[in-house]
């Protein structure tokens, strides 16, 4: 314990005191965010190098750890190296965010370096090996992980929209993580998690409304992408069908937020890379909430998803499943409130039967064409 201690202590330090220094060399260097009439609402350029202190204090936590005395217990020797392994694949996504702060990069080239990062974690042992109880073979394993991977980091990415709601929704995923690690006596992933908890915490100091720096690409989608490793860890010690569950409740936010966000996209026909003004903390700006008051109210959400989280972690699967029905009872009529036009429309043309007509038409067209084609007489 007194390890953990020192790991969330040292990176909370780390991150109080490096990122005043990261945000006011940003602003001297011209390394900011400009404001605009539309997704971006803040009123003032603020830097955007906001995942150069919580990395450099993630790594200073654990590199101090190693040369201090606490580093020949056992616990520490034999927790240790998980993170280590991680520290590279973690390290890349760091540093594709980072060149995006800076000079910019496209979608596809982040993606790539994503997917090069989740290749490394699936290596180090990073590896969804199961769904629902089923093992699956490794030519499945690895795209999926690197899918689940690829998804976190761009989930916080793309929630990333107001100040604090980012960092503090993964400040709650990494807490959730860390007391369930705790609960199952999965030390290694506790410590590889206590200094991100840490190095949030001190970075929300200069995050939350109103923010003087941003995460920028370089924290949220290496938050994400640790999350994402972690969630992973924390499900393989589960030997239930329902293993995911917990990581996947911890993650609700930002994971269905990017859900509601492809879901629009997709429907609307439009590229699902685009960006755009309806995320979910979008909407409840639209009706009239001061940011604060958005995230606040995303945090309550976060909480409470992180409390049935940690409850179904340590249910029976007959009470997991009760929980997985309240939960998805309350998303559900969470974005149901929200109001999205696209998801309501799309309801009502298949259960009144709007959706069956036109498949049934574009069926009689297709078989008439198909006819038509091969017709080689007049009465044919």
């Amino acid at each position: 314990m007194y390890s953990l201690a020192f790991l969330a202590l040292t990176s909370f330090v780390a991150s109080f005191l490096l990122t005043p220094l990261v945000r006011n060399l940003a602003r001297r260097l011209g390394w900011v965010d400009q404001p605009d009439r539309g997704r971006r609402i803040h009123a003032q350029p603020v830097p955007r190098l906001g995942g150069l202190p919580i990395f450099a204090s993630y790594v200073l936590a654990i590199g101090f750890l190693l040369l201090s005395p606490l580093a020949a217990a056992d616990i520490v020797r034999t927790g240790l190296p998980l993170a280590a392994r991680i520290l590279p694949a973690a390290a890349l996504v760091f540093a594709v965010g980072l060149v995006d702060d800076l000079r910019g990069v496209k979608p596809w080239q982040k993606l790539t370096a994503q997917l090069m990062a989740g290749g490394i974690a699936f290596w180090a042992g990073v590896q969804i090996s199961s769904v629902a109880g089923f093992s699956l073979p490794f030519w499945l394993s690895l795209p999926v992980t690197l899918i689940w991977l690829a998804g976190c980091s761009n989930a916080f990415n793309l929630i990333d929209g107001v100040d604090g709601l980012a960092a503090g929704a993964g400040l709650f995923a990494t807490l959730t993580i860390l007391l369930g690690a705790l609960l199952h006596g999965n030390m290694p992933l506790a410590l590889a998690t206590v200094p991100v908890a840490g190095a949030l915490l001190g970075f929300l100091r200069y995050n939350f409304n109103p923010a003087s720096i941003f995460l920028g690409d370089s924290g949220s989608l290496t938050l994400g992408f640790l999350l994402g490793c972690y969630a992973v860890l924390w499900g393989q010690k589960s030997a239930t069908m329902l293993g995911m569950t917990a990581p996947l409740m911890a993650l609700a936010v930002p994971l269905l937020d990017t859900l509601v966000a492809v879901g629009r996209r997709f429907l609307r026909g439009q590229p699902i890379y685009v960006a755009d003004r309806a995320h979910i903390h979008h909407r409840l700006l639209d009706r009239g909430l001061t940011p604060r008051r958005v995230v606040l109210l995303l945090y309550a959400a976060c909480g409470l998803a992180a409390a049935l989280s940690l409850l179904a972690s340590v249910s029976r699967n007959e009470i997991k499943g009760l929980i997985i029905v309240l939960f998805c009872a309350g998303a559900w009529l969470g974005i149901q409130h929200l109001g999205y036009v696209e998801f309501s429309l799309a309801g009502r043309m298949f259960f009144d039967g709007a959706f069956r007509q036109h498949l049934r038409q574009q069926l009689a067209l297709q078989t008439f064409r198909h006819g038509l084609a091969a017709a080689v007489t007049l009465e044919q």
